[in-house]
């Protein structure tokens, strides 16, 4: 049986000086264990949606596959909270790193985790988009428009991929990473190509995220938030444009500016 993202239970509130009986709206925490090959891969905290998008976008940034024909099939239990990936190929050595992973809903890592496996599949962008600075600020605002269960909770992560004009994906997740790894689980599924992409996030730019954005393959992060020291020197080094504080009509280029068009188009 599908699980909500969205649950809605009576809690006690105090108000106005008294306890008083209510209900609130909070988001289901989900833990979704990845079995490859009928081994135990990962294990994902994350929102119960999107779930063959969030495993095959996962897969990718890991660097256990490279495109969507290297899945034989996919099956979701969300009701035991088992994902069963077949591949047309062997984990080989992927597995001696993986096995039991606990990938937490916080998004921590262990720093021995992080540059042994995430460094190592960053890879430099090759995008040659160009947006403008109107295309920055609606794509910003298609993203907050997008966010409604947020609205409603506080508790999610919202990201999405667009081109800044006819494309918009939006994905949602209790964990930045995992709602990033949705977008480009769609991506890969549906044969979507990256490279001439946007990722709009509503969090912080730290380094995770902007490794995860290299690893989709974008050339463009933007961000209502701010980036970290490390996050802008990677962008930096990995020719990725950040940019954040993206709000009321203003932005900061972290890096790389020349993809954004200094002059509007007409």
């Amino acid at each position: 049986m599908s699980k909500d993202v969205l649950n809605n239970q009576p809690i006690v509130r105090y108000e106005n000086g008294e306890l008083v009986e209510s209900h609130d709206h909070y988001v289901t925490e989900f833990p979704l264990t990845i079995m490859v090959n009928g081994q135990e891969f990962a294990t994902v905290i994350c929102s119960p949606n999107n779930l063959t998008e969030l495993v095959v976008g996962f897969l990718a940034s890991e660097g256990v596959i490279l495109k969507r024909d290297e899945l034989k099939s996919i099956q979701i239990d969300d009701s035991k909270g088992f994902a069963h990936v077949e591949l047309t190929k062997d984990l080989g050595e992927r597995v001696e790193y993986s096995t039991k992973r606990m990938i937490a809903s916080c998004c921590g890592k262990s720093r021995e985790f992080y540059f042994k496996n995430d460094a190592a599949i960053a890879k430099t962008s090759m995008s040659n988009i160009t947006i403008s600075p109107h295309q920055v600020l609606e794509m910003m605002k298609g993203l907050q428009n997008a966010s409604t269960v947020f609205k409603q909770t506080g508790g999610l992560h919202n990201a999405a991929i667009s081109d800044g004009d006819n494309f918009f994906e939006h994905r949602q997740d209790i964990g930045r990473h995992n709602a990033l790894d949705k977008l480009y689980g769609y991506c890969i599924y549906n044969h979507i190509s990256i490279r001439d992409k946007v990722l709009i996030f509503s969090g912080r730019i730290s380094s995770e995220i902007l490794i995860k954005a290299t690893k989709i393959g974008v050339g463009v992060i933007l961000s209502k938030s701010a980036p970290t020291t490390l996050a802008v020197q990677l962008a930096k080094d990995l020719n990725i444009t950040a940019v954040g504080f993206i709000r009321d009509g203003n932005f900061n280029i972290y890096s790389h500016p020349e993809r954004i068009k200094a002059i509007e188009s007409n």
